[in-house]
């Protein structure tokens, strides 16, 4: 038979197949058609297995959809961590290190800028204080590197290389609250002030009660309060702090710890043992000076020592706050009410006794008015006892000077030398 006497078995056998794939998908719509427009939709009592089957395969497919959007979440809980920088992209972010912010003891601080236009400041340790820079960085990673809350400065990251050891903060736009309290000018009215007291109260009782661990600071006091672009409070500088778990009632140290005119007198006496309360009598000191505006300690051309908190003291024992409010404070009537509250919550807060001073969510709820504060006792009884061992020092030294206690106690409580009392400057 010759080759034109009928197509190719090739052609024919092609043919063939695709005819059967056209005859299969033709019958397969058509029973797809039946399953999907002819079955009549089932009740909740026909074939729930195959209803729940289907409900799954639906969660499925959203599950799978939703794989981007998760993992979007996973990369920003990663960023929320501290980054470990290199020395040379510090070096990128502050353009060589171009705006200083200021310096201290403990190095220097500059302004940078992320490559995404977040601002930053960048605080450079001083190595040359050897252990003591280190224990400063550690405490700063260790304590604020694991917390986040509004009222606490944000720790986006660290370097420590062998170049350089430096840890890397939010941008605080307006500074600390220092240069807004000590100042002529009163560029921010009391209320804010208030509205700033409550804030840093909020990040003191996070500190405190909300932790997996305490975290105690150690160093409250005007220049440890950082104000953003709208004068809401961060916490800061944490290089003194310290973890303790909270079934602990103490923790130990070793040393004198904070600002003299701030740390609380259990430092220097040793008749209480060291809690988180004393992070309550500093805070309550910074209240005073939120109240008045000026500095706690003031000396006097005659070197007296002018102390606010004593003044307000006396002037609430003798039933004259309101006065002392209006007159030497210059509070305006419409927050006289407020001051006054913050003044016995001042008091409160500096107890003699760590158990008689409120917890810092406490005073959260006293500041805010919530609560009716009650009379507080009389604080600052300690330095009656001081100054008796004092005179009995006096008494029985041979005239060369001063014992060491009364050294001691000149040099680290409110009573104390003029160069003294410029320490809480830093």
């Amino acid at each position: 038979m010759s080759s034109t006497d009928g197509p190719p078995p090739i052609f024919v056998a092609t043919m063939s197949v695709m005819l059967g794939v056209v005859v299969l998908s033709v019958v397969f719509s058509i029973i797809r058609y039946a399953c999907e427009y002819l079955t009549p939709p089932q009740t909740e009592n026909q074939n729930p297995a195959s209803a729940n089957e289907a409900a799954e395969q639906r969660g499925v497919d959203v599950i799978w959809e939703a794989g981007q959007t998760m993992e979007r979440f996973l990369q920003e809980i990663q960023r929320d961590k501290p980054v470990r920088f290199t020395s040379q992209r510090l070096k990128n972010f502050t353009t060589n290190y171009k705006t200083r912010l200021g310096f201290g003891g403990f190095g220097e601080v500059f302004q940078g800028q992320f490559p995404n236009g977040v601002k930053i400041a960048v605080k450079v340790l001083n190595r040359n204080l050897g252990r003591i820079a280190e224990e400063q960085f550690m405490a700063e990673v260790g304590t604020i590197g694991r917390t986040y809350h509004i009222n606490l400065v944000r720790l986006y990251g660290f370097c420590h290389d062998q170049h350089m050891t430096a840890l890397v903060y939010e941008f605080m736009e307006n500074g600390s609250l220092d240069k807004y309290l000590f100042n002529k000018m009163r560029s921010i009215e009391w209320e804010k002030l208030h509205e700033i007291a409550i804030g840093t109260a909020k990040g003191l009782a996070y500190l405190h009660e909300e932790c997996q661990q305490r975290i105690i600071h150690y160093d409250i006091k005007p220049e440890n309060v950082l104000l953003d672009v709208n004068f809401s409070p961060r916490v800061a500088d944490f290089g003194l702090a310290k973890l303790c778990d909270r079934n602990r009632t103490h923790v130990t140290i070793s040393g004198y710890k904070g600002t003299p005119g701030y740390s609380a007198p259990e430092f220097l006496s040793g008749n209480y043992p060291i809690t988180h309360k004393c992070d309550v009598y500093s805070f309550g000191m910074v209240l005073f000076e939120i109240v008045g505006r000026r500095r706690n300690a003031i000396v006097g051309a005659s070197e007296t020592l002018d102390w606010f908190p004593k003044h307000v003291w006396e002037e609430y024992d003798k039933g004259e706050l309101a006065a002392m409010i209006s007159g030497a404070c210059g509070i305006e009537e419409k927050n006289r009410e407020k001051a006054k509250r913050t003044c016995m919550v001042a008091l409160w807060c500096v107890q003699d006794s760590p158990e008689a001073r409120p917890p810092m969510s406490a005073v959260v709820k006293m500041l805010e008015g919530t609560v009716e504060v009650l009379p507080p006792p009389k604080p600052f009884r300690y330095l009656d006892i001081i100054r008796m061992t004092a005179l009995r020092s006096a008494d029985s030294s041979d005239g060369s000077g001063f014992s060491s206690e009364s050294r001691w106690y000149k040099e680290t409580t409110p009573i104390m030398a003029k160069h003294d009392i410029q320490m809480a400057t830093c």
